[in-house]
């Protein structure tokens, strides 16, 4: 990739962020032939792309609030993903408990539009329950005042292993996708964007890139890149917060997921099934300072417990979080006060020196996104109009074993294997990109992850050629991390 970086004059497209936006940008604009490469100051999916629900849904909270176009849009990427991505998406089925009498017929109906304006793409119809069917589905909800609950199905997907997959494909469309690489200023000729300055983070080594058209899809640092075209530049983005606890199955022994349709603060609430463990969130927090590890906020854990606790017989404690994590939702500023009604739709921008940004949006809708602003970058920088091929494409891995999510029984020999695919075929550079985004084992069980922390260091340290001090910083490294995903 760095020797493809040295080589190339110029390139036709520069996507600066390595999280869902960007490489699903990169995965298009390669696809059509276009010459591009892309630059992720972290790892891929650090950010806001790997602290997800885990769902790919049309969004039942926005046809709540009427956002109807957001939603048919949605259910469609999500019927596209199942096909695209069968190894990392799948159907899961969600019951909303029902506890006063309107509910019923309330969420019945609106279930019903759900499914109706999926069409052809529906993952299975919405259906009503009595309360013998709802707890035969979920034995843990509480039984005092149910009445029975409804039924429906949407996705669920594990997002950095998504994110590795458009990676991959993106790659062999012959994009070039850099993690560890910030950007550090851009280049400018008569007041227009004409590339970037980017540095390898992990040598230190800089590089001059020319490209004709530079794309910001940096999430939560949009405005922070935005700064660096025009110092003057109004921020776009209120940050919202939203964490998760991931707890035991014990809690949610089936593979069905609950979904709480209205909490104290207006907000939906999920217990999701995940990799053998339970999902609990989310919350949206709205929070001034951006962070590239955001750490939950007291309340929020107290909000998710208390909450989920309302509808379950054993209600979840402190001591039976196994680890939590947060992360900021890049809301485009609107009018409201509220983040949960600031837009979750797409916007993206032109500068007048040229750099184009998207923000907003959502996991699901990531390939649409990408269409929209590479459609826009085309027409801007006069680049060759071939029309958007990713609707059907197949994912990379869609044919291939996935590595494991949990490492905590592994052999050291089957711990070795996945290592070395890690670093060979995903471009893993730290203990933390492997216990956090290659397998999950940091956002399943924090404790377990900072025990493998060592033998994962050793290994990684005889595949990439490192020393004995390597390995302690790596282990440090991730050791500090990884305390901030453990509530106590």
């Amino acid at each position: 990739m760095i020797q493809q970086l040295e080589s190339q004059p110029e390139w036709d497209i520069c996507i600066i962020g390595g999280g869902a936006t960007g490489l699903g940008t990169a995965l298009d604009a390669a696809s059509r032939g276009l010459k591009t490469i892309l630059f992720e100051q972290y790892d891929f999916a650090k950010g806001t792309s790997s602290k997800s629900t885990k769902l790919v849904h049309g969004g039942v909270r926005y046809l709540q609030q009427g956002n109807i176009r957001l939603v048919m849009e949605a259910l469609k990427e999500r019927g596209q993903l199942l096909k695209n991505a069968p190894h990392l998406v799948h159907n899961q089925q969600f019951i909303v408990p029902n506890y006063k009498w309107w509910e019923k017929p309330f969420y019945g109906i609106g279930l019903k539009i759900y499914d109706w304006m999926a069409g052809k793409l529906g993952l299975g119809p919405s259906v009503l329950l009595s309360k013998e069917e709802t707890l035969s589905l979920v034995p843990t909800l509480d039984t005092e005042g149910l009445t029975g609950g409804v039924v429906y199905h949407d996705g669920q997907f594990d997002d950095a292993r998504l994110a590795i997959s458009i990676a991959q494909t993106a790659v062999q469309h012959s994009a070039v996708v850099l993690n560890y690489f910030p950007v550090t200023g851009l280049l400018k000729m008569q007041q227009k964007v004409c590339g970037v300055w980017v540095k390898d983070s992990l040598t230190g080594k800089g590089w001059e890139v020319k490209s004709k058209v530079v794309i910001n899809a940096t999430g939560v640092f949009t405005d922070t890149v935005m700064k660096m075209d025009d110092p003057k530049h109004e921020s776009i983005i209120s940050p919202s917060q939203g964490i998760h606890l991931v707890v035991d199955k014990e809690f949610l022994p089936g593979d069905t997921a609950i979904m709480v349709p209205r909490t104290d603060d207006g907000r939906v609430l999920f217990a999701v099934p995940w990799h053998n463990k339970v999902v609990l969130g989310t919350t949206d927090t709205p929070v001034k300072r951006i962070s590239a590890e955001p750490i939950p906020f007291e309340e929020e854990i107290n909000f998710v417990l208390t909450h989920i606790g309302r509808y379950l017989t054993k209600d979840p404690q402190r001591s039976d979080v196994k680890s939590m994590f947060a992360g900021l939702r890049p809301l485009v500023k609107g009018k409201s006060k509220k983040t949960a009604a600031l837009a979750r739709d797409h916007l993206v921008t032109i500068a007048d020196s040229g750099m184009i940004t998207i923000t907003g949006g959502k996991w699901t809708t990531y390939r649409k996104m990408a269409e929209d602003v590479v459609n826009i970058a085309i027409e801007k920088a006069g680049l060759e109009k071939r029309n958007c091929i990713t609707a059907d494409m197949k994912l990379a891995g869609h044919d291939k074993p996935v590595i494991p999510a949990e490492i905590k029984s592994l052999t050291i020999g089957e711990l070795t294997t996945f290592i070395q695919k890690s670093i060979a075929e995903e471009m893993c550079m730290t203990v933390e990109d492997f216990l956090s985004r290659r397998t999950r084992q940091l956002l399943l069980d924090a404790i377990v992850a900072m025990e493998k922390a060592p033998a994962v260091a050793a290994i990684m340290s005889k595949e990439m050629d490192k020393d004995q001090t390597w390995i302690i910083e790596q282990i440090n490294n991730f050791n500090a991390i990884a305390k901030n995903y453990l509530p106590d």
